[in-house]
């Protein structure tokens, strides 16, 4: 009788692990970009590859400027998504910055226009090592973008990298 109370005890140990590893609630990938090459960058002439710097050793965006500017780094086009918590998350990495750097995301609606999220919580400044940020935007049910636009804003002067960039959404993080 032991060995039978221990053998089902195991076995819904097990199906409870197996059942919350396969729970509708994790986040899943929309997009992810590694930064390998400048493949994609839509700013490319503002960005260059390092490969000497990076926090995943594939490689990173270097960003250098003198003014503030906003760079354009990834579009992902139509990712059907709606009724949801979208997550932008990447590494960032600061050298002599002087001012603020930040994530930026816009979702763009047909027929309703273009809305941002920024980073501003969190910003980097000055001399920092990697750092994972983020910036999310809600979307209701109905509010399907056809385009997400994945930008780094650098508002100051110095040099920023990017890397290890995600798309991801989160199922129990709508709203109502």
């Amino acid at each position: 009788m032991r060995n039978i109370d221990s053998t089902l005890l195991c076995c819904f140990s097990a199906a409870m692990i197996i059942s919350a590893g396969c729970s509708k609630n994790e986040s899943l990938e929309l997009k992810t970009y590694p930064v390998e090459s400048m493949r994609g960058v839509v700013d490319a002439s503002l960005v260059s590859l390092d490969a000497a710097i990076s926090s995943d050793g594939n490689g990173s965006l270097r960003i250098t400027v003198n003014e503030p500017t906003t760079v354009r780094l990834y579009e992902t086009g139509d990712i059907d998504v709606e009724n949801t918590r979208v997550t932008y998350r990447a590494k960032v990495r600061t050298e002599g910055l002087e001012g603020k750097a930040y994530l930026e995301m816009w979702c763009c609606f047909p027929a309703k226009g273009e809305y941002f999220s920024r980073d501003l919580i969190s910003p980097l400044s000055g001399t920092r090592e990697w750092s994972q940020e983020e910036t999310e935007f809600f979307l209701r049910e109905g509010e399907n973008p056809n385009n997400v636009k994945l930008n780094i804003v650098v508002d100051g002067k110095g040099t920023v990298w990017v890397d290890d960039i995600h798309l991801v959404k989160d199922p129990t993080g709508t709203r109502e």
